[in-house]
């Protein structure tokens, strides 16, 4: 029975990148066109949703989401949620209609395809460089004064630790919602970890509820107000998980 598990767990890792890259390939062309420019980001962003909610479908995944207030069209949020596995960004991607840059670590321009638009759409991040979080900072204001949304996690990447439930946040989301004065939307994923966490051997399809926290306002706030709605934040979120797991 183990050897049969161990075999399902091989097959649905590998099919995970097989169902990743056949949209990427229907859509090239269209892709390669939408990224051509700046201006060409809101159409690859709903192609992107496709990619999204196509991968999720065929990885056998299905998501319940709790909207408790919703975004409006057209106007700039930080988005920000707990980060426990890759298909944080497929579920974001399906439950977020607002256009929205990600911020994320510059290690998954490895994955063949996938990486060639990742480094091309997306605001990435070296966790070791000062330098590189500098420029990301720039970037992103730069996203923003266009128009559209950012994407965060704060916790700066994956935990190591599994058991760990919500690492400490980092200050780059809280510091851009505050100089750009836009509401920070707080996102809850308590299942993604169990659906397909960064060990090879884990998994299965299934359920993924996702909760979308009323927004946290930051007008009238300032630099000195960072670590405050820093912790904030994470409370919610930290909170809203505990309530999950209650379930």
């Amino acid at each position: 029975m183990k050897i049969l598990k161990i075999a399902f767990w091989i097959l649905w890792r590998v099919w995970f990148y097989v169902v990743m890259a056949v949209p990427i390939i229907i859509m090239l062309p269209f892709l390669l066109i939408s990224i051509i420019s700046e201006k060409g980001y809101p159409y690859f962003f709903k192609m992107a949703r496709v990619w999204a909610k196509f991968i999720l479908f065929g990885m056998g995944f299905y998501y319940i989401v709790k909207r408790e207030q919703k975004l409006i069209k057209g106007k700039s949020y930080m988005i920000v949620a707990n980060h426990t596995s890759m298909t944080d960004i497929m579920l974001m991607l399906a439950l977020i209609k607002n256009p929205f840059v990600f911020v994320g670590k510059k290690e998954l321009v490895k994955i063949p395809l996938f990486g060639f638009f990742y480094k091309r759409t997306c605001i990435l991040v070296d966790r070791n460089s000062s330098r590189s979080k500098n420029e990301v900072f720039k970037r992103a204001q730069s996203r923003l004064n266009q128009g559209l949304s950012i994407c965060i996690f704060p916790e700066g990447g994956v935990p190591d630790d599994e058991s760990v439930l919500l690492d400490e946040f980092k200050d780059g989301a809280f510091r851009l919602a505050i100089d750009h004065q836009i509401p920070i939307v707080p996102i809850v994923f308590p299942d993604n970890k169990e659906r397909f966490s960064y060990t090879f051997l884990s998994g299965s399809p299934g359920k993924m509820r996702a909760r979308i926290l009323p927004f946290i306002e930051t007008e009238g706030l300032t630099i000195d107000h960072r670590k405050e709605l820093k912790d904030r934040v994470r409370n919610i979120i930290y909170d809203a998980l505990i309530a999950f797991n209650k379930k």
